[in-house]
């Protein structure tokens, strides 16, 4: 499930403001950077989003924040000044998608109103005003950084020369692989999982209680010790498919089954409030038996002594064999879906994959292993059950950085080095040039950024 619940009692917890010098004071502004106003509330308020997030620091958070706003402020006078625009379209969803996630993590626009002091509204114009900000903060950022010359090759052996041996980047082992996949009878497992979902929903209609079957059956565990209960929460979190059916049931109705790439569901609605509702469910997802496994073990093993023989190539047995379709066409060879590199890193490897060639040598086929597709990749979420053999087309050892071997991801490091020090001399520059008055409430923040204490 896309979503995360948190219990009230777990969430009261984490939001429990520390800092007892900040309790009573009356608003006020805490900072004031050229003709921009940075309130103590605007401050609590990034506060209390940031720990609702999970978020937690080693230092005083509130140091933190007001130092990110006065260098945002920095940016926002200068884009102001550059005229540049706003994208309403961008704004409004990322608007949208705060909402829709505060009002599930607190449980509904009642607890999100008492949890922040304000009314829906007014938190909408407030955080439509500060994600107006940021999207021209952004832009300006990114403006100055675009304006660093364009790195060379000269910047990049200049960088290899003046810096340390053992502080040059070092490039961790990587591998390039091959792959022949079998999937397991899909169709079938799915027939006997809606066989089960059916059963589930007779017993629930003719009266045994939906939380209980819940609790025994469902696979889904964060949901199934509650009985299957998701808690209210906004529709935008689920898969559409899940929320469309949900928001379609009156409440105490049970669906039909719903599909969505979790598995297959059943499901009660037990309230409903705007696109919001409170629902349980029961999901199951697709099994497998040993005989899949075997049959697939059996044809891969025979497929690898047929190669190890020289009765097929490996490129040969991909195409005519493997039933992965994003690799089957480029003659068994994988790519990391993320960067379509054809080189991984082991913590871009599925741990079932690593598992299987980790003591192997190039060129070398590994024994019939259970893993996982691509196929949820994108969307954040585990892939299909798969079974294959992997081969080891290549190694590169793990090594310090050099200019012949990995030009590309040094010189990645010499801009972001170099955007970086545009970025602190743009805002070093204007902090000297623009009026600062900084609140003694925050005269012990030691700040990151040494332009902004000299300015307390």
């Amino acid at each position: 499930m896309k979503h995360i619940i948190l219990t009230v009692a777990a969430l009261a917890a984490c939001l429990t403001l520390s800092a007892q010098k900040y309790k009573g004071v009356v608003d006020k502004s805490v900072a004031v950077v050229g003709g921009e106003t940075i309130l103590l509330s605007d401050v609590e308020s990034e506060v209390q989003q940031l720990r609702a997030s999970g978020m937690a620091s080693d230092k005083d958070m509130r140091c933190e924040v007001l130092e990110n706003m006065m260098d945002s402020k920095i940016f926002l006078m200068q884009a102001r000044v550059d005229s540049l625009t706003i994208s309403s379209d961008i704004v409004d969803g990322n608007l949208n998608q705060r909402m829709d996630w505060f009002r599930t993590q607190l449980g509904g626009d009642e607890e999100m109103e008492k949890y922040f002091g304000k009314p829906m509204y007014k938190l909408r114009q407030e955080w439509q005003k500060a994600l107006e900000e940021q999207s021209l903060t952004e832009q300006e950022r990114m403006t100055v950084a675009s304006k660093i010359p364009e790195v060379t090759p000269y910047d990049v052996k200049e960088y290899i020369t003046a810096t340390e041996a053992e502080d040059l980047p070092v490039v961790p082992v990587k591998y390039k692989l091959s792959q022949i996949c079998i999937y397991p009878d899909r169709e079938k497992a799915a027939m006997s999982v809606k066989e089960k979902l059916l059963s589930l929903r007779e017993r629930i209609i003719n009266g045994e209680k939906f939380s209980t079957l819940a609790r025994i059956y469902s696979e889904d565990p964060g949901s199934a010790r509650r009985g299957g209960e998701l808690g209210m929460a906004s529709k935008s979190i689920f898969w559409p498919a899940f929320s469309d059916a949900a928001m379609a049931l009156r409440p105490g109705t049970i669906s039909q089954i719903v599909e969505t790439p979790d598995g297959y569901h059943i499901i009660e609605v037990i309230e409903k409030k705007g696109d919001m509702f409170n629902a349980r469910h029961i999901l199951l997802k697709p099994q497998y038996t040993g005989e899949d496994r075997e049959k697939a073990f059996h044809t891969l093993d025979s497929l690898k002594t047929a190669i190890l023989a020289d009765e097929i190539t490996f490129e040969m047995a991909a195409r005519f064999y493997s039933e992965d379709l994003a690799t089957r066409t480029n003659s068994g060879q994988m790519a990391d879906p993320s960067t379509g590199s054809a080189y991984f890193e082991i913590d871009q490897l599925k741990p079932a994959d690593y598992a299987a060639i980790k003591n192997l040598k190039e060129g070398e086929i590994s024994e019939p292993v259970e893993s996982q597709d691509n196929e949820g990749y994108l969307q954040g979420r585990s892939g299909n059950l798969v079974y294959k053999i992997i081969r080891v087309d290549k190694i590169i050892p793990a090594h310090t950085a050099t200019f012949e071997n990995d030009y590309t991801q040094i010189l990645e490091r010499v801009q972001v080095m170099k955007q970086q020090e545009a970025i602190d001399a743009f805002l070093d520059k204007k902090i000297k040039e623009t009026y600062i008055v900084i609140d003694p409430l925050f005269a012990e923040c030691d700040f990151s950024r040494e332009a902004w204490n000299t300015r307390k």
